[in-house]
């Protein structure tokens, strides 16, 4: 313990980097609950979070009371930071099953790509008011409504507006896969309390008056249609990306080459944009106080410069739309202006632990998305990895021969390119369920490109837009757009460009993390060295989780069977295609057919006339989705039905069936031969949350409070 306790002293200066470790652990306990903790925990957790300062500040001394003093208050920072979020949003709206008239006011206007390749336009909806039914009279909703208008609907809207119009509206959906994607979990704390189609023209019953963020959405819309004037199609789109930040532009297919190739980080406004804008910034304003002797021998030009690229960052960030990406970029980005100013060092693990402790504190939600855990893999691995390799890039760089300096020169972008896209791999493998071969290769090309062509030709129309000249930039940007897009494409269709896998679950994810961090924020090789463990397991964890043998999405209308390689869907014409490409994808199979009359070559399920019997080792799950001739029920461990048969197997102890679903949620039933059948149900995986939605997915009616409450 004397050893550990004297190496651990060694490393004082980095127990500050587990801070914000320590209060990610605390988030995940929270939303890994399945059911709100009692307000006794939270009490507790209160008075651990204060106990902390307390203790560090009397008995800062001893190494063990500051490490578990820190750490037990981080932690309970970050839960209660969590539990704050989550209660402090609104309730989701009880909204109408039927078609409804709505008035409120237009928040955003957006281009989204539709399933055909083209576009369709989306507006989000603040303030809503249903005008009719019980509803009439009613307090505006404190949730946006997003809203998808018609095809034909060509009227000029933007943000400000009050509309009426009349939509068929719809919750946040539930997951279709229990453990999926908790898009509810998402709405909740975006503020979203739910989405539809508008069936009619929207009315505008009022102008475009509105605060600055209303502004800003129509001065993005007006730069887009100027972008778009001058250069149609994907290469436009791809411009309006990068200069409003809005993507809906792109098609589906050019999404799929970027995702592909590993270039998909150039379609998402972040630290690559901002770096590049706030690099652009401070070289021109260098450049111009360097023409001056009076200023670049008595002002501090590093400085100002710095300051001056700080602010075209801040605009920059508010054109393209301030994502939470961004957002964090400009955060981190003001840290960085912060050290040149007071003389500190730039880029450290200190800058990124204080970013990202903040943003866990404020946005405890961004912890489970993926911007977020992008953003921290890729940055903790650049700013280690090069703190690492920073002799041998230097002598590199300062060497005799010009190969050295050649080789030094192309070692740092492909370095760079490699420790973010290594990082990032098992992210996507959470979130995607991919991984591609090409990223390096692609990088090498595009990110260059896009810093010295794209982005200063994108920055100069900008600036030449008031004259009417913003053609003279943006037809430049245009080939450079063309170059990426082309490029995109062809990586995507070499071979390993994308090879599906299992999709890793979360605690593998949080074990990568784990091992990333101790590999990252450690400085003594031999204790790094052991990061590598924990993110190798992780690397595996996709195939250690056992795929269910049969899904039940909760609409109720399909259901399938995992056969091997195949995932075998039925029945005919009532198969959700969003829903079935979202678990071949999950579980890595390959679509198939559930047939009425068929067998799979084990024999280990049989269908007949609407009928499916899987069985193993004695234990048995029928499977029915339509009215048919009484089947047998002997042996049968659980009855799944679609076609609402109540007669059908009532002596069957498990039945799950449309009142099931509609309770419970969507089913994995997973066959073991020996132990039987396991159900897994949405509900029974995600708890009783403040975010997941009753039977029925029915929401709060809004309705005033009475006197009394």
């Amino acid at each position: 313990m004397a050893i550990l306790a004297q190496r651990l002293w060694a490393q004082r200066g980095r127990l500050a980097l587990w801070l914000p470790v320590a209060m990610g652990a605390g988030n995940a306990a929270y939303f890994t609950l399945s059911r709100e903790p009692a307000m006794g925990w939270v009490v507790a957790l209160v008075m651990v979070a204060l106990a902390g300062p307390v203790l560090v500040r009397w008995r800062g001394g001893w190494l063990r009371v500051r490490i578990g003093a820190g750490l037990s208050c981080a932690m309970a920072c970050g839960f209660l930071a969590a539990w704050a979020a989550a209660h402090h949003a609104p309730p989701f709206p009880d909204l109408p099953h039927r078609a409804t008239h709505l008035r409120g006011q237009v928040m955003a206007v957006e281009d989204v790509a539709s399933p055909d390749g083209g576009t369709r336009r989306r507006v989000d909806i603040g303030h809503v008011q249903l005008l009719g039914g019980i509803d009439a009279g009613m307090p505006p909703m404190r949730r946006v409504i997003r809203l998808r208008l018609r095809d034909d609907d060509t009227q000029a809207l933007a943000p400000g507006m009050w509309v009426t119009v009349r939509a068929l509206l719809r919750p946040p959906m539930p997951p279709d896969l229990p453990g999926g994607y908790d898009a509810q979990r998402r709405a909740w704390f975006a503020g979203i309390g739910g989405s539809g189609r508008a069936l009619d023209v929207p009315v505008i019953t009022a102008g475009g008056a509105g605060g600055w963020n209303l502004w800003l959405g129509r001065v993005r819309a007006h730069v887009a249609a100027r972008i778009m004037a001058v250069l149609p199609g994907q290469r436009g789109a791809m411009a309006v990306t990068l200069l409003t930040g809005r993507s809906g532009g792109i098609s589906a297919r050019t999404r799929a080459d970027f995702a592909d190739s590993g270039l998909a980080h150039l379609l998402a406004v972040a630290g690559l944009h901002l770096g590049i804008v706030m690099g652009l910034g401070i070289a021109a304003v260098r450049m111009v106080l360097a023409l001056s002797e009076h200023a670049a021998l008595r002002w501090p030009c590093r400085q100002v410069a710095a300051v001056a690229g700080l602010a075209l960052g801040c605009g920059y960030v508010l054109l393209t739309g301030a994502h939470l990406p961004a957002q964090r970029s400009l955060v981190m980005a003001a840290v960085a202006t912060l050290a040149i100013l007071t003389g500190r060092r730039v880029v450290s693990l200190r800058s990124l632990a204080l970013v990202a402790g903040g943003f866990l504190l404020l946005e405890p939600e961004e912890m489970l998305e993926l911007p977020m855990q992008m953003s921290v893999a890729a940055v903790m691995a650049l700013v280690a990895g090069f703190e690492a390799c920073a002799n041998p890039l230097r002598l590199l760089r300062e060497g005799e021969y010009a190969w050295q300096r050649a080789v030094g020169r192309i070692a740092h972008p492909a370095l760079a390119s490699i420790l973010a896209g290594v990082a990032c791999l098992p992210v996507g493998m959470a979130h995607f369920a991919d991984v591609g071969a090409w990223f390096v290769l692609a990088n090498l090309i595009a990110v260059p490109l896009a810093a010295l062509w794209i982005m200063p030709c994108g920055m100069l129309a900008l600036l030449l837009m008031p004259l009417g000249l913003e053609a003279l930039a943006l037809v430049p940007m245009g080939w450079g757009n063309a170059v990426v897009i082309w490029l995109a494409h062809h990586v995507a269709a070499w071979p390993g460009a994308h090879v599906g896998v299992p999709q890793m679950p979360m605690w593998g994810l949080a074990l990568f993390f784990l091992g990333l961090c101790w590999l990252c924020l450690w400085t003594r090789p031999a204790w790094r060295a052991w990061g590598v463990v924990p993110i190798v397991i992780a690397m595996t964890t996709p195939w250690m989780v056992r795929a269910p043998d049969v899904l039940v999405p909760a609409q109720g209308r399909m259901l399938a069977v995992v056969d091997g390689p195949d995932l075998l869907a039925g029945p005919r014409g009532h198969v959700d295609r969003f829903v079935l490409g979202d678990w071949a994808r999950v579980l890595d199979r390959r679509v198939g057919v559930l047939a009425d009359d068929m067998a799979t070559p084990d024999g280990q399920m049989t269908c007949r006339a609407g009928v499916c019997v899987l069985a193993r080792g004695g234990h048995r799950i029928m499977m029915q989705w339509r009215d048919a001739q009484r089947a047998s029920c002997v042996g049968v461990d659980v009855f799944v039905t679609l076609s609402g048969g109540h007669g059908a197997c009532r002596d069957v102890a498990r039945r799950i069936d449309a009142l099931t679903l509609w309770r419970s949620g969507a089913q994995a039933l997973y066959l073991d031969p020996y132990r039987g059948v396991e159900v897994r149900a949405d509900r029974q995986v995600r708890g009783a949350r403040p975010w997941v939605m009753g039977p029925g997915q029915h929401g709060m009616p809004n309705l005033p409070m009475a006197r009394a409450e």
